[in-house]
């Protein structure tokens, strides 16, 4: 009956090696919305985004600094994902006109009061960068590299001000703008694909002032600024600073559909093929172990049932063998690991097609917020299959009480992330930064839980609960086996610690990417190679379980099912310290509270690593476990 059926071993799957050869691995991104054409002397509306910085990691509205104000402010419209971001985008009295040069445009003179000057200061203590949009262009200033390199690099943002030696403090109150476009061939229309700045201080100078025609003696319609020429503009208390920008249009032969690759522009592609073919020789070890485990296993006991006469063969096979009868015994707290199972079932469903959409290019970034409120409303939608699955091995456990373990599944995970998440947010709101997430939207995140997901993830488990029970392939004893003493290599914490090494092994490169652009403002988007880094993650996830729990059953240790889930997941406390080892490695944090929220954002990430590596490797072992009873012949 059993033995006759085929044990595949594991390999890598064809189509994997294909997708290794897929374009470089870079994944095709949207560059815009639409795309805009404008003719000469249309106005281009320049928009203010928040004031972010690396050191505090606490955004700012960029209203916030008593910078020039348009005489009636608006926000743009927004999405979940940038509010969550802290993104605020409105307008401001930086207009143009399309390809006409503008030199020495006054924008307004502001008087700073003694909280102004010191807000000014702060700033550019903790290094602020000022975040423009024009035509969805974040804008850019060039940098000439340091590699010698005549290639250009592009930081995000323009400083606030600077900072000297002797501790005096400098705003960057003129701007010089450069615009390029694209000129249509067929007609006069320029579509724009840059936006460049370059700031600097300017200490104006003026006989009088007027309003409503300001007249400088530093600068003119026909004088242009150069950056450093002139005495620069001190931050101190009851002065008066004149705002002033430049602004040129330059044609460009960029394609408004390249635009954005200045700031997508990656000059470490090497690293991440280090780190995938890295990857691949821990996929490849793993996948010789399991499938030189699994024929050997198929091998044995077909010499078993020849009756071969070789006790070292048969001792060395009884082991896993002999608990068959306890082997499928539901464990301890299995309805905590029915409400776990499910949670990671819906978290690899919003991985999944999070990733299918970024690597078709609806998640760009040049689509603001557009990653983040994918990711919360495909976590809402996926707890239909949380339910399912959730209930499915609760029904295998011989649960009965169904109604209180999908209420667990819909509240456990989300509750802990929500009560660190309403933490933060609330030091966040202490500091008046733009991150805090406002009341509407707090509301409007529990509606979702709660409106939403929760009812869902009833919906699954009433359509799992009401299928027929999985069928174990060997009957469970009645009275459970006593199990041997275990060596000290075998004891589960040690088994459970040195199983997360290596699924961390196989992303912890692609992880300083990841922490680069979330903690040092820059963009992501090479999700190709993300996409093949999060395979690898589960297959090796899914090996290294199966191999442990082989070595678990053939120490006649039949307890594996909470230690296949904890062999995976423990690679989530790699993870978290990495983020340490990252946090006093590449981060300048100094703040107190910045650093608290590092560590809880973190904290979330690392759960719910552990949430989703945990559920890949438990049904990778549960597969494993129902193969190989199956395929034996009990007397």
């Amino acid at each position: 009956m059993g033995y006759h059926r085929r044990i595949a071993a594991a390999a890598v799957p064809i189509s994997f090696i294909l997708l290794l050869l897929w374009e470089s691995s870079l994944a095709f991104y949207l560059p815009g919305v639409v795309p805009r054409d404008f003719q000469n002397g249309d106005e281009l509306q320049v928009k203010v985004n928040k004031l972010s910085s690396t050191k505090t990691q606490l955004p700012y509205v960029y209203y916030f600094l008593d910078y020039c104000k348009p005489s009636k402010i608006m926000n743009s419209a927004e999405n979940l994902g940038e509010v969550l971001r802290g993104d605020r985008i409105e307008n401001s009295v930086y207009v143009f006109k399309m390809r006409m040069d503008q030199t020495c445009k006054v924008a307004c003179r502001a008087k700073l009061t003694q909280k102004a000057a010191k807000k000014f200061k702060e700033k550019i203590d903790d290094e602020y960068r000022v975040n423009m949009i024009l035509d969805n262009l974040p804008v850019a200033v060039p940098r000439q590299r340091k590699d010698g390199n005549h290639a250009l690099t592009y930081e995000h943002g323009f400083r606030v001000g600077i900072k000297t030696k002797d501790k005096k403090y400098y705003l960057n109150n003129h701007l010089s703008f450069k615009v390029m476009y694209h000129k249509d061939l067929d007609g006069d229309d320029g579509r724009i694909v840059g936006f460049e700045v370059l700031p600097s201080s300017v200490k104006h100078q003026y006989s009088e002032w007027d309003d409503k025609n300001p007249k400088l003696t530093t600068c003119n319609a026909n004088t242009k600024i150069i950056p450093g020429s002139q005495t620069p503009q001190e931050v101190t208390p009851d002065s008066y600073v004149v705002f002033t920008y430049d602004v040129t249009f330059e044609p460009s032969e960029i394609k408004w559909a390249s635009r954005w690759d200045t700031y997508l522009l990656m000059s470490d592609d090497q690293i991440h093929w280090f780190s995938i073919i890295n990857s691949l020789m821990i996929v490849l070890f793993l996948s010789g172990m399991v499938a030189m485990i699994m024929m050997r296993t198929l091998y044995r006991d077909i010499a078993n049932y020849n009756q071969l006469d070789s006790r070292d063969e048969a001792q060395e096979e009884s082991g896993w063998k002999l608990v068959h009868g306890d082997v499928f015994r539901p464990p301890v707290n299995y309805s905590l690991l029915c409400v776990y199972v499910g949670t990671g079932v819906q978290f690899l469903g919003m991985t999944v097609v999070t990733m299918i959409f970024a690597l078709l290019g609806f998640l760009s970034p040049s689509n603001r917020g557009g990653l983040m409120t994918a990711m919360v409303f495909l976590w809402v939608l996926m707890g239909l299959f949380a339910g399912y699955s959730s209930a499915r091995l609760y029904k295998m456990f011989k649960g009965t009480d169904w109604k209180k373990n999908t209420l667990k599944t819909a509240l456990i995970f989300p509750a802990i992330v929500f009560s660190i998440f309403f933490v933060l947010n609330a030091l966040i709101w202490g500091e008046k930064s733009s991150g805090a997430v406002p009341f509407g939207t707090m509301f409007a995140l529990v509606f979702l839980w709660f409106g939403i997901s929760v009812p869902l993830v009833f919906v699954g488990s009433y359509l799992g609960f009401w299928k027929p029970a999985i069928e174990d392939p060997v009957k469970t004893n009645k009275i459970p086996r006593q199990i041997p003493e275990q060596a000290w290599y075998m004891q589960p914490v040690f088994v459970i610690l040195i199983g997360g090494i290596l699924p961390f092994g196989a992303v912890f490169i692609e992880l300083f990417f990841i922490l680069t652009s979330i903690w040092l403002n820059q963009f992501y988007y090479i999700f190709g190679f993300l996409f093949i880094v999060f395979i690898i993650l589960l297959i090796t996830c899914a090996e290294i379980t199966i191999v442990l729990c082989y070595f678990q059953l053939c120490s006649e240790d039949y307890h594996w099912w909470w230690r296949a889930y904890l062999t995976a997941g423990s690679s989530a406390i790699y993870i978290f310290l990495y983020a340490v080892f990252y946090f006093f490695t590449k981060l300048e944090i100094t703040k107190v509270v910045s650093g608290i929220l590092y560590f809880g954002y973190m904290l979330i990430v690392s759960y719910a690593f552990f949430v989703l590596t945990g559920t890949i490797g438990f049904y990778a072992c549960l597969w494993f476990v129902r193969k190989i009873y199956s395929s034996v012949k009990i007397d």
